[in-house]
């Protein structure tokens, strides 16, 4: 029996069976077509809460924000009628992601951030988690002293249901001070997640490539060496940690490059049709910095490319690759500086 000739029942049970991937978002998406034209609004709304869940960590992040819009204006058609409390939730998982589309505007990021602020105000709970999603959303532009000005207000407030668990928060503010190029407090504020203090689905997975290079700078690269080891195995498969992924490749450009170009080869396939131009863009520049470093060896490489890959024919040629995907990073750091309204990214990737 093929999805077309299946009711919706079959179909979410089939997708609740399966873990995230792209199997299980075909299921949940052709549930949604089979409630939309029985014009069954809750089935359709209990689908999309799978697709905002699957979307938003299992790389398909702009899927779960077109999913989340839906859910949103049929909650306000609907008083009463769906869950409060995890629409509320979930509006932080689409805030994480995005700012990583260049055609959403600043002036529709910050309407969305303080419609969360109203509503969550609404639903009695604080502003905490508003200030908090602000610093990273501001941290996503660029601005790290605004940014920090966040982060000041955030740390005075007590935490409430809907803040973010201890590891997140932990990591958020490890993820801060990374970009602000301080090298001894990132890894000191990574210390409780590193020693297993806090913990989380995501925590120490996205942490881990946050003190790589820091510990390398501060002269600990056998210390590096064993976390990026275990931090790959953490990561490794899954869609959703491309931009960690391709840290990896980028630590790994500075230690073992052969190594790196191993990492590159597993996961350029999925770079391709990744939604996240952001992680992409990441992805890209630390490739290119990767080929770049490649060139310099006396070996001939030949890179594994996807079937059908423009550079298909200049596997052999790490010195084009770089360029080719420098050029890719930079087209994309570009549109989201014109949006940021400052050269953030490009300087970014041109230190890279």
């Amino acid at each position: 029996m093929n999805l077309t000739e299946m009711d919706f029942d079959d179909l979410m049970e089939e997708a609740y069976d399966l873990p995230g991937g792209k199997a299980k978002l075909e299921l949940l998406e052709q549930a949604v077509r089979v409630a939309d034209a029985a014009g069954d609004i809750d089935q359709g709304y209990e689908a999309r809460s799978e697709i905002v869940e699957l979307g938003s960590f299992h790389g398909y992040p702009m899927k779960a924000l077109v999913a989340f819009s839906w859910q949103l204006g049929q909650y306000d058609k609907n008083p009463g009628r769906f869950d409060d409390y995890s629409l509320m939730w979930s509006y932080k998982w689409v805030l994480d992601r995005i700012t990583a589309f260049a055609d959403i505007s600043r002036t529709q990021i910050e309407n969305l951030l303080e419609d969360m602020k109203t509503r969550y105000a609404a639903e009695g709970y604080s502003s905490r988690t508003y200030h908090y999603y602000r610093a990273n959303i501001l941290e996503d532009f660029g601005e790290l002293e605004a940014s920090e000005a966040e982060w000041a207000i955030v740390q005075t407030m007590d935490r409430d249901e809907m803040s973010d668990c201890e590891a997140c928060e932990q990591h958020g503010l490890v993820e801060f001070l990374a970009k602000q190029g301080d090298d001894e407090a990132t890894v000191k504020a990574a210390e409780p997640i590193l020693k297993g203090r806090m913990t989380c689905g995501e925590v120490p997975h996205v942490t881990i490539t946050k003190v790589l290079f820091p510990l390398l700078r501060l002269g600990r690269q056998k210390e590096a060496d064993k976390l990026q080891k275990k931090g790959y195995k953490l990561v490794k498969g899954n869609r959703d940690f491309l931009y960690h992924q391709a840290e990896h490749i980028g630590y790994l450009t500075l230690t073992d490059p052969v190594k790196a170009l191993e990492v590159f080869e597993e996961y350029i396939a999925s770079s391709l049709d990744h939604e996240n131009p952001a992680d992409q863009m990441i992805f890209n520049a630390y490739s290119a910095k990767m080929f770049r470093r490649l060139a310099e060896e006396s070996i001939r490489f030949q890179v594994k490319l996807p079937v059908d890959h423009p550079c298909e024919r200049q596997f052999e040629d790490v010195a084009a690759l770089a360029k080719y995907f420098k050029q890719l990073a930079l087209a994309t750091a570009e549109k989201l500086d014109k949006r940021n309204g400052n050269g953030y990214y490009t300087e970014l990737l041109e230190k890279l």
